[in-house]
């Protein structure tokens, strides 16, 4: 489908009625608002794509926001990291900004609130105010402490702030109503007291930090947000979000925002991604990595941004597979089959070809004479504009096992003693004459004849055979170290499975083995991508050094998805 003939998703339509009707006098500011407490996953790549592409689309800007309101689980690390993945997916931020910004505006309404009478410290535990919250069919009860005095509520706020209050003993709490049918309105939390952890950014100037629902709809206020697009979970936050944007907004809190007394953010939402044989879930990550059950969260089985980059996913890639699952209100399970897919359609065009041999046997051309030549192979068949590449052939080379049967019925048309002709990848038609074999009865070495006025590009080389076989020359092949990935879990919604999900994982998702490649991989460069020719798409790792050769397996080269 023509980008012109795509329909527009539903945030879009909401964007192109405001602009329609004016509101914000045409201004369209979005952002992507990660917490700076892991990795970015390919689920925060939706979001990202729809943050970065609705203020693309519309001449607007996306800035990035760090939702730092949690110390205890923080780090500069992963502001790093995220910084660096979503400028590899080709995004670009208008400005950056931290949720600790605003810390001292937070603070400050959060005594207005105190003030006229809307919040109040609460002494209870965590478990007691759980347990009076009630039920969705049932009211829920009042805090004893919920009718403080005013000045009272003040004075212990503030020693909460200088650290004179034990962390866990007293939270702030908004005063709206306990009986409300959505339970977030039921004197959420606004603030808690942590002193255990410095803040990455404001060290320990601060020991009360504000909540989720507290702070990011001001921290969208603040900043001239006109569309906060957040995933469906946050759907039962929105009211609650636009409640506390109605104590600020409107004539008597002007000042607090440069864009002047009509103006609001809108919080909108779409459907999460959730991915076939994965776990999104950030917290299961974290102990996928603690345990030692991947080697990181740059293991290339992991769902992250930095997995797939290492296992080869490239940007645009990830960017159609978007595209292609699109933007709804209703939740659902995407195969990753689709995701292979995107990536194995990208590569086709782009990755050279190359030959490689996994379980190689040795075979040697009886009637070839002289030290070697080198030949010229297209980097992608067809594709002259992609260029060429070296390869060196010679007297003995590194043939597949399974290329090779001592007896074969004439349904094998490999190579075989008895006069049948097999072409060499882009040089020589063979003829297999014999095998030598070990005293276990396997075979060490086969040998053949070639005919050499069948070289490939020259006229004798329009002979055609039934097969076609790879190769790569003895003396000059490169060991490498190829891994060969597959998906994470055995079953395909580990989330929706009884039991401990580690018990879930597929014990077949990494095997490592030993290839012979052709030489022209000695210049290969980390993140480069080839077609191991009949094996898969395949990214040189990041580990890899000049004398140790590291390939990551991308995708095979069987696309199940579109059957």
């Amino acid at each position: 489908m023509e980008e012109q003939e795509k329909s527009l998703n539903f945030i879009e339509q909401i964007v192109e009625q405001d602009l329609a009707e004016g509101k914000n006098d045409g201004r369209i500011q979005t952002r992507f608002p990660p917490e700076p407490n892991g990795y970015l996953h390919i689920g925060h790549v939706k979001a990202i794509c729809m943050d970065f592409g609705i203020a693309e689309k519309y001449n607007g800007v996306c800035n990035l926001r760090f939702d730092d309101t949690n110390p205890a689980k923080e780090d500069t690390e992963y502001v790093e990291t995220i910084e660096r993945d979503i400028a590899w997916l080709g995004f670009k931020w208008g400005k950056i900004f931290y949720a600790s910004d605003y810390f001292q505006q937070l603070y400050d309404l959060a005594i207005r609130f105190i003030k006229e009478g809307k919040a109040y410290v609460d002494e209870q535990t965590a478990e007691q105010i759980a347990e009076q919250k009630g039920t969705p069919t049932e009211p829920g009860v009042a805090s004893p402490y919920r009718d403080r005095p005013i000045e009272e509520n003040l004075r212990l706020f503030e020693a909460m702030q200088r650290g004179e209050i034990e962390e866990g003993k007293m939270v702030l709490r908004a005063k709206i109503d306990m009986a409300n049918p959505n339970m977030h309105f039921r004197d959420p939390i606004m603030y808690r007291i942590i002193t255990s952890h410095p803040h990455h950014r404001t060290g320990t100037k601060w020991k009360v930090y504000p909540m989720y629902d507290f702070a990011h709809g001001q921290s969208d206020y603040f900043e001239g947000v006109t569309h906060s697009i957040c995933t469906l979970e946050f759907e039962v936050h929105r009211p609650l979000y636009d409640y506390f944007l109605d104590q600020i907004t409107g004539e008597n809190f002007a000042g607090l925002s440069p864009y002047g007394p009509d103006y609001r953010p809108k919080q909108r939402e779409f459907n999460r991604l959730n991915i076939t044989y994965t776990v999104m879930s950030k917290r299961k990550m974290l102990q996928l990595v603690k345990e030692g059950l991947v080697a990181g969260w740059d293991d290339p089985r992991m769902p992250t941004v930095c997995g797939l980059r290492r296992r080869g996913y490239t940007p645009q890639a990830i960017r159609t597979f978007m595209d292609k699952i699109g933007y709804t209100k209703v939740e659902g399970m995407i195969d990753q089959g689709l995701l292979e897919h995107v990536i194995r359609e990208d590569l086709k065009e782009t990755a050279p070809r190359v030959c490689a041999i996994f379980d190689p046997v040795k075979l040697v051309i009886t009637n070839y004479e002289g030290e070697g030549e080198t030949l010229i192979a297209e980097n992608i068949d067809g594709h002259e504009e992609l260029g060429t590449r070296e390869m060196k052939f010679g007297k003995e080379l590194w043939i597949e096992r399974g290329d090779f049967l001592e007896e074969a019925d004439n349904k094998f048309y490999r190579l075989s003693p008895g006069g049948r002709e097999v072409r060499l990848k882009a040089s020589y038609i063979i003829q297999a004459t014999g095998c030598e074999k070990d005293a276990d009865g396997n075979i060490t070495t086969v040998y053949a004849t070639y005919d050499p006025d069948s070289k490939s590009g020259t006229e004798g080389g329009n002979r055609k055979t039934k097969a076609t076989i790879n190769w790569v020359e003895c003396n000059s092949a490169l060991n490498a170290e190829v891994r060969l990935y597959d998906r994470l879990f055995a079953v395909e919604n580990p989330s929706a499975e009884e039991g401990d999900f580690r018990d879930l994982l597929n014990p077949d998702s990494l095997k490592v083995v030993t290839a012979k490649v052709e030489s022209s991989l000695a210049k290969a460069q980390v993140h480069d991508h080839f077609q191991l020719l009949k094996q898969g798409y395949f990214v040189v790792d990041d580990d890899a050094t000049p004398e140790h050769l590291i390939l990551n397996r991308t995708c095979s080269l069987k696309d199940n998805y579109l059957k």
